[in-house]
């Protein structure tokens, strides 16, 4: 048994208070669902800029009804520290997901992002630290990696950022290590690598390229690559980065004040990728006929990323689970089921 499977089965034994920030985005409404499932307390914050009441909807569905009365919601602003200092009270560990993702929207709109990102961030770990949580594990990005050539990605090393998106994220680190200094406030982040599973956003303008092109090859429509396809990435798979959070939030003090990428390892070319979604759809008897167009590459994107994961490994006992075809293999029921619901 892995140091994960102990920890889940410890956490079944003593359940803990949880607080997920960006509770209905993505990322937050499955680490509700995998600790409701733990039947563990879950407070949940979320605005819904960027997160919807319908991931909330599909949770309560995936848990029963006993499970489901150990969370409770709060519709807040992390821009407003009053509350964060509600949403803190009486928790054990705080998952802070809630930003506003997507480098192009950064880029469009800087200012709104820094007030999420930057200021809400600093929000939540004031309040965290003066309620004296247990833990702090925060949403750190591999966008910080910036314009550093080296491949694969190792924590210490970083470039330049690229975009206003990336130094956000920067500054979330710097603040972490602030706090850990001067109030030793201890935290830890994970610097997420293309992460992806059920309930990623296909819609919209900001969609990551896995929903995106998995919801346009199902409706026929054309697929656009940014580039000549061979840009790299490290896709994640949801189940992974689940695995992460979970033990990143009951480390030993050792392992805290630092960050951790949070990856598989590998590097997926977009080429590669999109034949990975062709054999999924396939095999999921649905047909496909994408236009592949290619086009310019997009400004602040990196070209190639994979990250290094044996600091993980080591510290944490991390063990992901899924690589990317597998993800795509398990996600790829959810991806047909909700266009179907979008009629």
């Amino acid at each position: 048994m892995n140091h994960f499977a102990h920890l889940q089965q410890s956490l079944l034994q003593t359940p803990k208070t949880w607080l997920v920030t960006g509770v209905a985005g993505f990322i937050g409404s499955n680490l509700l669902e995998a600790l409701l499932k733990l039947d563990q307390t879950v407070i949940g914050l979320d605005n819904f800029s960027t997160g919807y009441q319908h991931n909330l909807d599909e949770v309560q569905t995936e848990v029963s009804p006993e499970q489901w009365q150990r969370f409770r919601f709060i519709e807040g602003d992390i821009c407003d520290p009053d509350t964060c200092k509600d949403a803190v009270a009486g928790v054990d560990y705080v998952l802070h997901q809630a930003a506003l993702g997507s480098v192009p929207r950064s880029i469009n709109d800087p200012a709104n992002t820094n007030a999420s990102n930057v200021t809400g961030f600093l929000n939540m770990l004031i309040a965290a630290r003066d309620a004296g949580v247990a833990s702090f594990t925060y949403a750190a990005s591999s966008s910080t990696y910036g314009d550093h050539p080296g491949l694969p990605k190792v924590e210490d090393e970083i470039g330049n950022p690229l975009s206003p998106y990336a130094v956000t994220k920067l500054v979330n680190e710097l603040y972490a290590q602030v706090f850990a200094r001067t109030y030793d406030f201890k935290s830890i982040g994970l610097r997420y690598f293309n992460v992806f599973g059920k309930r990623q956003d296909p819609d919209g303008a900001y969609a990551a390229v896995i929903p995106k092109w998995t919801a346009s090859m199902i409706k026929g429509e054309e697929v656009f690559i940014n580039g000549d396809g061979e840009t790299s990435r490290d896709f994640c798979f949801i189940e992974n980065t689940i695995q992460m959070n979970l033990l990143a939030a009951t480390a030993e003090d050792e392992a805290k004040n630092q960050v951790y990428n949070v990856a598989v390892g590998d590097r997926t070319t977009l080429n590669t990728l999109l034949g990975a979604i062709r054999t999924a759809l396939t095999e999921n008897d649905v047909p496909e006929y994408p236009i592949t167009t290619y086009r310019d590459f997009r400004p602040g994107d990196v070209r190639h990323s994979q990250a290094d994961i044996s600091k993980a490994i080591n510290a944490l006992g991390y063990a992901p689970e899924y690589r990317i075809q597998a993800g795509i293999q398990k996600a790829m029921p959810w991806y047909i089921g909700f266009m179907k619901k979008q009629g």
